[in-house]
């Protein structure tokens, strides 16, 4: 079952005619993106498989979003920047075009976008994959958390990992977990202090470390992907994970061209190949995340582990885009200043 988005918003000769208007270009494409597994599988599913056929070669930026966001605006006014392609949430990806970096994207200049259902559409970027943030635990060492709000029961004291790379979701949902709206967190900021004096959690640099302090139970649970928690568990880390009772948060990692990208052609060929079926399908069975394109194969009995049921959707949370453009800055500022410290 595909996960839906709701409000927010094959292979051989197919894929052969979609790519025919970028089929000529050659040279290189700058792809800004998260290293660890997900640098790895753009490699293994995208880059080598389907961009260097066309003579494309993929030279992969890495670095964390906030790193990303500040290149990108730094190089607005300039005539030429520096990446063509921005792989971000779609938090990051919203507050970013209220900037007007992004070229706008039709199913003229990525012919797959026909195959993305109009609810999962923006005018600047494609959704690359979905998932859903959930509650991860160890199931030989604690019972499964019901809620986000299980963080804050003191017989998990000390269990607890966060990921500082993901600080908007983290008081997003402290926030849902004591009753808060999307569009006001300061509800989620008074519990994380609380939670802060209870017991520091652990935090972690990135997803992989998380799942290192998971693996070696210096941790016992914490709040990540659905698709992650699969993906991780497959590896051999004992880990399940738990559909809050407030909820899960959706979730989309997707992907932009820069206006002034050095290779703006081969940018949007690459945003193309993000959607083609093979690509798709590679990212469900290696990582775990659901597609979100509707002609991509994927497995019958993988979808029903990595996507959600139909009543699971129907409680789906969504971030509030224009709330988050407007306070992100502040947000980061007392993560680092006041929670962190």
């Amino acid at each position: 079952m595909t996960m839906k988005l709701g409000r927010r918003a094959a292979l051989g000769t197919a894929a052969a005619a979609a790519f025919a208007p970028t089929a000529r270009a050659a040279g290189q494409v700058v792809v800004g993106t998260w290293g660890g597994d997900y640098a790895a599988l753009l490699a293994s599913n995208i880059d080598k498989p389907v961009l260097a056929p066309l003579g494309i070669e993929v030279l992969q930026d890495v670095g964390n979003q906030d790193t990303r966001r500040a290149k990108i605006t730094a190089e607005r006014a300039s005539r030429r920047g520096t990446m063509d392609v921005a792989c971000l949430s779609d938090i990051d990806l919203y507050t970013m075009s209220q900037l007007n970096v992004w070229e706008p994207i039709t199913e003229e200049n990525v012919p797959n976008l026909k195959h993305v259902p109009k609810a999962y559409r923006t005018p600047y970027s494609i959704p690359h994959i979905i998932s859903g943030k959930v509650m991860l635990y160890n199931p030989a060492k604690m019972a499964a958390p019901k809620g986000f709000i299980d963080m804050w029961d003191p017989k998990n004291t000390g269990k607890l990992g966060l990921i500082d790379i993901q600080y908007l979701y983290v008081i997003m949902l402290a926030n849902l977990a004591h009753g808060g709206p999307m569009n006001d967190f300061t509800r989620g900021k008074k519990a994380l202090m609380e939670l802060k004096k209870m017991a520091p959690p652990r935090i972690y640099p990135s997803n992989e470390t998380f799942a290192v302090g998971m693996k070696s139970e210096e941790v016992l649970y914490g709040p990540m992907w659905l698709a992650r928690g699969v993906f991780w568990r497959k590896s051999g880390i004992a880990m399940e994970f738990a559909v809050p009772s407030e909820g899960a948060i959706a979730y989309v990692s997707g992907a932009a061209v820069t206006k002034n990208g050095p290779n703006k052609a081969n940018g949007l060929a690459y945003l193309n190949a993000m959607l083609e079926p093979s690509s798709q399908v590679g990212f469900a069975k290696s990582m775990s995340y659901a597609p979100t394109v509707d002609n991509a194969p994927v497995p019958a009995d993988l979808m029903k582990d990595i996507a959600f049921t139909e009543a699971q959707q129907a409680a789906l949370k969504y971030p509030d885009f224009e709330y988050l453009a407007r306070e992100t800055s502040g947000l980061l500022d007392w993560w680092n200043k006041e929670f962190k410290a």
